[in-house]
């Protein structure tokens, strides 16, 4: 864990001291402590500060929602994305765009959480409420998902506003991140992560089966819901800040799952140190390589994620877990 939390403060001061724009050491110092105004001040102070804090936030709510999601499906391929939190998110995304004119970001946080709200609960209905199973729940999502991605479509072939305004919040960004936008997705973060590690001994007994874990004493039905609430609040809050960001809630409780075991004590913790590792390294990836322009963050963690991600599952100790 110390380990972890060293190279997460290296990432993190990367984040700030790298981008687009060559800053020298001496001029991010002079714009974190001792701010004038200047352009390097700005860039420092004003745009890789708020966009750090953001990725710092959205990337342990990823993870912590990739890791509850697979414990709470038992499915290890599981991410937020299977419940249809991030179609969800876009399809009310969408809707606002389209039919209510919404164009700040800050008009999209609301609408994209409102969206995964409503759909994590008609998901939770859908698949049986309090019969509900993972399978159910699994399916549910699916189809749900399959219909929003179809309706988002057709609004956007429809209407060209709507896909001038989505296209960059689809494919994933921190480039928008300020201080109104952290200030709203934070305390929905907070919420959901208190919630999630609250979760980890009752889902510890879910993995072992719906019989031993009720043997055990587990309440499956409470911490069904609190856990499909504790990924809504995560996954719908990243999501309306940054867009759907696909592999980090799939493939980082992975990488913790090889280092620590199946216990989720261990794993959200882990998880949600690590998690922001990935995200604000790709982000600062994407920044260098595409220099004076830069690759959205979506599109670095799918370049990067995907064969890393293979060759996890490929290897022996990962396929027994």
């Amino acid at each position: 864990m110390v380990a972890a939390v060293g190279v997460l403060a290296l990432v993190t001061l990367a984040s700030i001291a790298l981008g687009a724009k060559s800053i020298s050491p001496g001029e991010v110092w002079h714009g974190l402590f001792h701010y004038t105004g200047t352009d390097a001040d700005v860039i420092v102070r004003d745009v890789r500060l708020p966009r750090t804090v953001l990725g710092l936030l959205v990337g342990a709510a990823l993870g912590l929602a990739g890791s509850v999601m697979q414990a709470l499906t038992r499915n290890p391929l599981a991410d937020p994305g299977l419940l249809g939190v991030n179609a969800g998110a876009s399809a009310a995304v969408v809707s606002g765009i389209s039919f209510l004119g919404v164009t700040s970001l800050t008009g999209y946080v609301w609408f994209a959480f409102l969206g995964a709200a409503v759909v994590s609960f008609l998901v939770y209905a859908l698949g049986g409420a309090r019969s509900a199973t993972p399978v159910r729940l699994a399916l549910a999502g699916t189809a749900v998902t399959a219909a929003l991605i179809g309706y988002v479509n057709a609004v956007i072939l429809l209407d060209t506003a709507a896909l001038d305004r989505m296209r960059f919040w689809t494919v994933g960004s921190l480039a928008s991140a300020n201080g109104d936008v952290i200030r709203q997705v934070a305390p929905f973060i907070a919420v959901g992560v208190v919630l999630a590690l609250t979760l980890a001994r009752p889902l510890n007994a879910i993995a072992l089966g719906d019989d031993t874990a009720r043997s055990l004493g587990a309440h499956l039905t409470r911490t069904r819901v609190l856990a499909m609430a504790a990924v809504t609040l995560l996954c719908g809050a990243a999501t309306a800040a940054c867009g759907p960001i696909i592999f980090v809630g799939l493939m980082v409780p992975h990488i913790v799952r090889a280092l620590t075991g199946p216990d989720l004590r261990w794993i959200l913790p882990y998880t949600m140190v690590l998690a922001p590792v990935l995200l604000l390294g790709s982000d600062v990836l994407g920044r260098l390589l595409a220099r004076p322009s830069e690759l959205q963050v979506g599109i670095v963690t799918s370049l990067v994620g995907g064969p890393i991600f293979i060759y996890l599952v490929r290897r022996r100790r990962m396929n027994q877990l």
